[in-house]
């Protein structure tokens, strides 16, 4: 009786929580400002966000998750506990049990840290999911039904696609091309095409307000700020929808490769069943513009955004958390629980 459930979709963008009976209560970049003299913790999320390319020597913010995976043990810790002090504030709950999604392609090591971070953070029990189990749960597919459903879930430092039936997986591809590389390779391209340096945080920002994988009617250009290469000094360019269309090319061509490979191993009955039910798109570079209309065209299934893709995964640790009997089938690739 003293135990608060806790559910954490532990993102390379953005983490977010949710407590059993009261839904989701949080929304942060995993981001974390520390001071380097005392090893201090400064800020965590939104706060540190606003941060990066902005602090003195003293200060570093950085996102503690790498492509899916933990880049900074201690770090990653530190952000899970004060997430953890932030879900059990005001009440009287002395244990916490913490239901905590990672990607499907990780290493047992990789699984390991994670549930180490978790332990460090507080939690008492720990259970792992993979990030597409728990997204197409959350999209409310028909996952403990005999059929097929493919969910595709683009994140920020992983693509996860996976094809489900009767409560687990049945094939997945996990490739480490998300929406970083896109903002990766929007900067790789100002840098090249304007001799302009830019930082993650515009082109993150580019991406959002005019970037798309196809093109779309009400194209348009915006200005953006950054350090001359040849000068040194501050510049203004402008570029087109278009400029930003073709520097994300190559990576969304990589994550469609991966739902062919994926559509590939799977089974005759259950390619079937995609043909009729289509895939489901998660995770918030699901958002991109005509992203779903480019990987229809280049797989011939009907794709479909869904409607929270942002929440998904973190709505079906919430399932797992009310302890779904369904679940009861589901276990966790690496064929164990750590202890």
């Amino acid at each position: 009786m003293f135990t608060r459930d806790i559910g954490v979709d532990l993102g390379t963008a953005n983490t977010l929580v949710c407590v059993k009976g009261k839904g989701i209560i949080m929304r942060e970049p995993s981001v974390v400002a520390y001071d380097i003299r005392n090893d201090a913790v400064r800020a965590v999320g939104t706060e540190a966000k606003e941060m990066i390319g902005r602090t003195p020597g003293s200060i570093v913010a950085v996102r503690p998750i790498k492509d899916g995976v933990i880049a900074d043990f201690d770090v990653t810790s530190a952000m899970l506990k004060r997430f953890v002090n932030e879900a059990l504030k005001g009440s009287l709950f002395s244990r916490v049990r913490m239901v905590i999604c990672i990607p499907s392609g990780v290493t047992e090591v990789e699984s390991r840290a994670v549930y180490d971070a978790a332990k460090q953070a507080g939690a008492t029990d720990i259970d792992l999911i993979e990030e597409p189990m728990a997204a197409a749960v959350g999209a409310g597919l028909p996952v403990w039904e005999a059929t097929g459903n493919m969910i595709v879930d683009i994140g920020g430092g992983t693509s996860e696609v996976a094809v489900i039936s009767l409560g687990d997986i049945v094939t997945a591809q996990s490739v480490r091309i998300a929406g970083d590389d896109l903002d990766e390779a929007i900067i790789n391209y100002v840098r090249k095409k304007h001799n302009l340096l830019i930082g993650e945080r515009t082109a993150e920002q580019i991406k959002i307000d005019i970037g798309s994988a196809k093109p779309y009617e009400g194209e348009t250009s915006i200005e953006i700020k950054g350090r001359n290469l040849v000068d040194g000094l501050p510049k203004n360019v402008t570029i087109s929808s278009k400029e930003v269309r073709d520097a994300m090319v190559d990576p969304i061509a990589q994550i469609i490769d991966t739902i062919r490979l994926t559509l590939e191993k799977t089974p005759p009955e259950l390619s079937a069943d995609i043909i009729d039910s289509g895939i489901t798109l998660t995770g918030g570079t699901a958002l991109l513009r005509g992203l779903a209309e480019l990987i229809a065209e280049e797989t011939g299934m009907p794709v479909t955004v869904a409607a929270n893709p942002l929440d998904c995964v973190v709505l079906g640790t919430a399932k797992r958390l009310e302890a779904d009997n369904n679940f009861q089938n589901y276990v966790f690739r690496q064929g164990k629980r750590f202890r």
